[in-house]
């Protein structure tokens, strides 16, 4: 070990690197870090002396990182996770914590499970922050990063399933906090309730679709398609909440999680019926980095997320 070079490592020059390949920008990642863009171009140019390397090259009108640079990548996110818990207490005390947990939830979730532990969590822990945010593309990576604690979606069950709809990565942990099964919202007065309800009705009606992000797949869909039959979709939304409001004006059809169905079809007057083909259940699961496993902190809420939803 070379502690002549390790002398010369500021760790706020390594936050800076972590940074810096956040955004491949040094006016970005000089904003995120509340400095100036001068001294951020210096702490790259240190950078670059230390590892020898460019790190981030110009491309165009953006900068892109080098080789070297994104080999460097994982193990700086390992390294920034292993100091943090390096100087994180030993020990979680909830009465006095004031911490920040940044969590992403697919927003059906949040009258499902949110109601079993938050109170307890905000009588136990009285000055701690739960920052939540919607689910998206990026939700996996920024686990990885360690810009967010946990996360809560749906998953299929299958290995071969969630192959085609959400696979997380490897360092990724998750655990199952309830299972759920897919049913159809209608408007309560829907001309299609006064119909034989099946596949061929299903198919015959206009749909409304969430859609979180751009490359979101549902299972439904993969496998009406190798029936070869696609939905009628005629109006995308970003949740479920705006979906059934929607549903609520129109005759469109809302496939949706059926205990989100059954909290939301009184406050809209809607009618819950059956998904009229089988589809698996989906397994409802909070995830989070594997660095993050043996956390006090993490692990107290952890736990009691996990024990309050199952």
């Amino acid at each position: 070990m070379s502690f002549e070079k390790l002398a010369r490592l500021d760790l706020n020059l390594l936050v800076c690197f972590h940074i810096l390949l956040e955004h491949n920008s040094v006016t970005k990642a000089a904003e995120h870090l509340n400095l100036s863009q001068s001294a951020m171009s210096k702490s790259l140019a240190r950078l670059r002396d230390i590892f020898d390397d460019p790190l981030l090259e110009r491309s165009g009108y953006t900068m892109e990182p080098t080789p070297r640079a994104k080999q460097l990548k994982p193990m700086l996110v390992k390294l920034l996770f292993d100091i943090e818990k390096l100087t994180a207490p030993n020990t979680f005390n909830p009465d006095s914590s004031t911490q920040i947990f940044r969590m992403a939830v697919v927003e059906s979730i949040y009258p499902i499970v949110f109601p079993r532990f938050i109170n307890e969590v905000l009588s136990k822990a009285p000055q701690l922050t739960i920052d939540a945010c919607g689910w998206d593309s990026h939700t996996f990576e920024q686990l990885e990063k360690g810009s967010l604690d946990f996360a809560i979606t749906g998953k299929d069950l299958s290995l071969e399933d969630a192959e085609l709809t959400l696979m997380p990565p490897k360092s990724i942990v998750s655990t199952q906090l309830y299972q759920d099964e897919l049913c159809c919202i209608v408007n309560s007065e829907h001309p299609i309730l006064a119909e034989k309800w099946d596949l061929k009705a299903y198919m015959s009606c206009r749909h409304i679709m969430t859609k979180s992000y751009k490359k979101e797949r549902w299972l439904l869909d993969i496998k009406l398609a190798e029936k070869q039959l696609k939905r009628d979709v005629a109006l995308y939304v970003p949740d479920f909440n705006i979906a059934a409001e929607l549903c609520s004006h129109t005759e469109l059809i809302l496939t949706a999680p059926s205990l989100y169905a059954e909290h939301i079809k009184s406050r809209l007057n809607l009618k819950v019926i059956p998904c009229p083909f089988e589809l698996p259940r989906l397994s409802y699961n909070l995830f989070w980095h594997e660095n993050r496993t043996n956390e006090p902190a993490h692990q107290w809420l952890k736990e009691l997320i996990i024990s309050r939803s199952q």
